[in-house]
């Protein structure tokens, strides 16, 4: 097998280095630049056109890795990039692995663990560590859940009055039932009737309710 042109980016020269010495030990791969930031990598990068990007996250500002992961793929969409990182937060594995990278490490595996992974990334059978699955798979349901939402609070808007879709633009807004009354010139009873109307055709127990899941659902336009 041809030779896999690896670059690594990492701001620390001592754990870039010992990453090299990792790599040089295994003939398949050939380091061929090592960057201390994103800007650095993206650069180098288009130097080199590597085949292996071993990209670290937190460098020159908190995200430089998945900016330069952005800008590398952007260029080299055949180019493979593995994050090699300290940072294994839920929210940053997402946003990491978003950019389309293959593989996310966290800095601490031992050697023969490191270039298990490259290889499989090399063959094309990645295999993401456990907690790294765990996390992309609560996404992948959490996402799921929120496109049946959607779907949901969608089909529920055909449903509603005039009346009761002026209601819903009012509570996010943040008007309180007194407030709504009187903008509209009506008894708060009758508000207290719509405001029941509305929480049963969406299914909620609470405006509020109503209010928080339109906002995170991105669809606050349709009212």
């Amino acid at each position: 097998m041809q030779q896999i042109k690896v670059l690594i980016a990492d701001d620390y020269q001592v754990i870039s280095d010992d990453i090299a010495e990792v790599l040089s030990s295994d003939t398949l791969f050939s380091v061929v630049a090592q960057a201390s930031s994103g800007f650095d990598a993206v650069k180098l990068a288009k130097a080199n056109k590597p085949d292996l990007v071993l990209m670290d996250i937190e460098m020159e500002s908190a995200n430089a890795g998945i900016k330069a992961t952005e800008r590398i793929l952007e260029m080299f969409p055949e180019c493979k990039v593995v994050y090699l990182t300290s940072h294994a937060t839920d929210k940053i594995v997402i946003t990491a692995m978003a950019t389309g990278a293959v593989d996310y490490i966290v800095k601490g595996v031992e050697k023969d663990v490191l270039l298990q992974h490259l290889h499989r990334v090399v063959e094309g059978k990645t295999q993401l560590d456990a907690e790294i699955q765990k996390v992309l798979i609560s996404e992948y349901h959490r996402l799921r859940k929120s496109e049946n939402s959607l779907m949901f609070f969608i089909k529920k808007l055909g449903d509603l009055t005039p009346a009761e879709k002026e209601l819903v633009s009012f509570l996010l807004q943040g008007y309180k039932i007194r407030e709504i009354a009187n903008l509209r010139y009506v008894e708060i009873g009758t508000i207290k009737t719509q405001i029941h109307s509305l929480l049963r055709k969406f299914e909620c127990r609470r405006t509020s309710e109503v209010v928080k899941t339109i906002e995170e659902l991105g669809i606050t336009e349709l009212f």
